[in-house]
């Protein structure tokens, strides 16, 4: 495991995924796989094929190549749907009291951002997002929900995410996305990855279900 520095912020995001990328050709032969998260880079190796030593040599060639304009580092930005209407938003009445402002402002702010997928955990698809804007930062529900939406746009703290799944969750649901954030029979199997960023747009309820979301 390698740890790029103690704080989370775009800069040791962009390096983690600088260095991944300059370790990307490996994987299939000396590598198995690699995980990036906030501030740390998971690195699996075959040790039937090669040991510690040389996993240490590829990552320090992969660090001393990699510069601030390596373009794939940047990702890419993706446009996710959502519903944030108050039949899909739990949350966000609740949210928005609490911060002082209108629904439909909690709602410009949200959408007004691009989030950089940061990490992916949790459950297959779950994407970590930050940061969001201070305004409507929210902390976790102090009893979470046993049950959360498929497609839940949700905030935590400074973060946002979307539920890839029905599951258990704490954080406060603000909306619906329509799409698959998992699909482990497509290619890719997510329509994000860590180092891309995410950008919401209202959508209204008619255009959600014909997206195929469901309420």
């Amino acid at each position: 495991i390698l740890y790029f520095g103690e704080q989370v912020s775009e800069d040791v995001s962009l390096s983690i995924q600088q260095v991944a990328n300059g370790l990307s050709s490996y994987v299939g032969n000396l590598l198995i796989d690699m995980v990036p998260s906030y501030a740390s880079l998971m690195v699996i190796f075959n040790p039937l094929r090669c040991d510690h030593l040389k996993v240490r040599q590829l990552i320090r060639e992969a660090a001393d190549s990699t510069t601030r304009k390596d373009a794939d580092a940047q990702g890419s930005v993706i446009t996710l749907p959502a519903y944030y209407g108050l039949d899909a938003a739990p949350d966000l009445e609740s949210l928005a009291q609490n911060a002082g402002l209108s629904c439909q402002e909690v709602v410009d702010i949200h959408t007004s951002m691009e989030y950089r997928v940061y990490a992916i955990g949790f459950a297959p698809g779950f994407a970590y997002l930050g940061e969001v804007d201070a305004r409507i930062a929210a902390p976790r529900l102090a009893t979470p929900r046993k049950k959360v939406p498929k497609g839940a746009v949700a905030i935590a703290d400074r973060q946002t995410a979307v539920y890839p799944a029905v599951s258990p969750g704490g954080w406060n649901l603000i909306g619906l996305c329509p799409l698959d954030m998992f699909n482990p029979n497509a290619k890719p199997t997510m329509p994000v990855q860590v180092g891309d960023k995410v950008k919401f747009k209202a959508i209204e309820r008619d255009e959600f279900l014909s997206l195929g979301g469901a309420l």
